[in-house]
């Protein structure tokens, strides 16, 4: 009787780890990925001064940015801002007085499938398509006056560049190690790096990067964890920093004043 009762909870067991590997497979995108898209003829309503941009590059791919203009008299530069992975430019709009006021132009971009920007989102295609929004960048103003920040999934996006292009400065919040490494916290139990799409691995890129670099995490963080970002810790130069928040989370950084204390600082610099 036990042994049947064994074999029955082991086939259902073995049922759901295939279920669930094959959902982790086949719907990755929509797991890791939460874009909301909007129609190409919403307004924004932003209070900051900003312009729209949208850079057709073919049939199927439409980048969609915004540029939020510095509030100072004195422009300073360009920053550009790779967003996390949830809804789209207007989620992450309140950040940018922190930009603007210290006389910075902001250029966010949407990813495909985020907002306004169309086509099929690759993890290819996120590295073509910041690279695109920095040569746009580039023509306004010289390497040294550009910033490149990454928040979260942006992360990855914003080490990858900086490690191939020069600028002034690479901020990162709550970075990951790499995809697989954030995935497989959650889900030790299957071949996650085998199984992803995506890997993003910002540590290589970070080991190729030759400007300054500042890294905000908090110790709270329950979907980047604080020990998966301090595995980044060792690969960063001498006079690069890791500024550890405590208490702080993923998406509330932003309350606490050592960081906007911080940002301050880096931002205020010539």
């Amino acid at each position: 009787m036990w042994k049947k009762r064994l074999i029955k909870i082991t086939k259902i067991i073995l049922l759901v780890y295939v279920l669930g590997g094959s959902a982790l497979y086949f719907l990755q995108d929509a797991i890791l990925f939460h874009p909301l898209s909007l129609n190409r003829n919403h307004r924004y309503d932003f209070k900051e001064p900003h312009k729209e941009i949208r850079l057709g590059l073919n049939d199927k791919d439409t980048i969609s940015l915004v540029a939020f203009q510095s509030t100072d008299t004195i422009n300073k530069g360009t920053v550009l801002y790779f967003h996390g992975n949830k809804r789209n430019i207007s989620w992450y709009a309140r950040f940018m007085p922190y930009f603007t006021k210290h006389g910075y132009q902001v250029l966010m971009i949407d990813y495909p499938g985020y907002g306004k920007s169309t086509g099929k989102l690759t993890e290819q295609k996120l590295y073509d398509w910041a690279l695109k929004v920095y040569n746009l960048a580039i023509q306004q103003c010289s390497a040294d006056s550009i910033i490149i920040y990454g928040k979260s999934l942006g992360t990855g996006i914003a080490a990858q560049l900086a490690s191939i292009k020069p600028c002034k400065r690479l901020i990162l919040e709550t970075p990951y190690y790499d995809f697989p490494s954030v995935i497989s916290h959650y889900l030790p139990i299957y071949p996650v790096r085998r199984m992803l799409h995506y890997e993003l691995p910002t540590h290589q890129y970070l080991e190729k990067t030759k400007v300054p670099v500042t890294i905000f995490q908090g110790t709270k963080d329950i979907l980047v964890t604080y020990s998966n970002a301090s595995r980044l810790k060792p690969l960063l130069k001498k006079g690069d920093e890791f500024v550890t928040i405590k208490g702080g989370g993923h998406n509330n950084l932003y309350s606490y004043r050592l960081l906007t204390e911080k940002l301050d600082s880096l931002l205020s610099l010539r």
